[in-house]
């Protein structure tokens, strides 16, 4: 599984644009290009960390070619945007996340 890692840091007063835009977009790549999904979560500094999980770089990679059909999804999230840290990218070695239900939290 290959994992990709996202920082930001996001314009005060814009958190809801950026929940919605992340969100959408999210469910896009979900049912359109080959993620498993991803998990956003802010940080105790008040940046937000998301992770999006892969089977494969090569899936990951293939996918960012593939055109974005909800642009104001990301117009929304992009603009949010304040600061952008530099993604990290991973390969699972081991994993003992257990499954559960997809929720969306109250913020």
């Amino acid at each position: 599984m290959f994992i990709a890692l996202y920082h930001w840091k996001v314009k005060e007063g814009h958190e809801k644009n950026f929940l919605e835009g992340w969100h959408r977009r999210t469910e896009e790549i979900y049912q359109h290009c080959g993620s498993f999904g991803s998990r956003l979560h802010q940080a105790e500094d008040g940046t937000w960390v998301a992770y999006a999980q892969w089977p494969d770089r090569k899936t990951y990679d293939a996918a960012q070619s593939i055109p974005v059909a909800d642009a104001e999804a990301r117009r929304m999230f992009r603009e949010s945007i304040e600061e952008a840290y530099p993604d990290i990218y991973m390969n699972v070695i081991d994993n003992l996340l257990k499954a559960e239900t997809f929720t969306k939290q109250k913020t």
